[in-house]
C-alpha cells in the first residue's frame, strides 16, 4: 500500500521559514521522481519543485526559485521542501507527489501553510 504523508505545515510569520517533510512508503522511493505542488484557496494545484532519483537534478517553478529548496533522503524515503522568506502568497495547501519508475502517480493528503502577521 502506497502512502505519502506530509507534515510540518502550520502558521508562520512573513519572513519566516518552514521545512515540510513527506514520508513515503509502498514503492521504490530511490527510483521515483518526487515533487511538491501547492494549491491556493479556490484555485488549481500548481507545480512547485521536483527531485529526480538521486536528488542531484532538481527543477523549480519560476515563482519560487531562490526561496524554496527540495531535497531527499533516499535511505529514509523522505522528500523535503524548505521554504524561506515566507510571503503571504505562500499561504496554500502543500502536496507531495510521487511518479514511480512504473509510471504510477500518487499524492499525499496535503499539509496547510498559513502565512500571517
Amino acid at each position: 500500500q502506497v502512502e505519502l504523508v506530509e507534515s510540518g505545515g502550520g502558521l508562520v510569520q512573513p519572513g519566516g521559514a518552514l521545512n515540510l517533510p513527506c514520508a513515503a512508503s509502498g514503492f521504490t522511493f530511490s527510483s521515483a521522481s518526487m515533487s511538491w505542488y501547492r494549491q491556493p484557496p479556490g484555485q488549481e494545484r500548481e507545480f512547485v519543485a521536483s527531485s529526480f532519483m538521486a536528488g542531484t537534478e532538481t527543477n523549480y517553478a519560476d515563482s519560487v526559485n531562490g526561496r524554496f529548496t527540495i531535497s531527499r533522503n533516499n535511505a529514509k524515503s523522505t522528500v523535503y521542501l524548505q521554504i524561506k522568506s515566507q510571503k503571504p502568497m505562500d499561504t496554500d495547501v502543500y502536496y507531495c507527489n510521487a511518479e514511480t519508475a512504473e509510471d504510477y502517480e500518487y499524492w499525499g493528503q496535503g499539509t496547510p501553510v498559513i502565512v500571517v502577521s
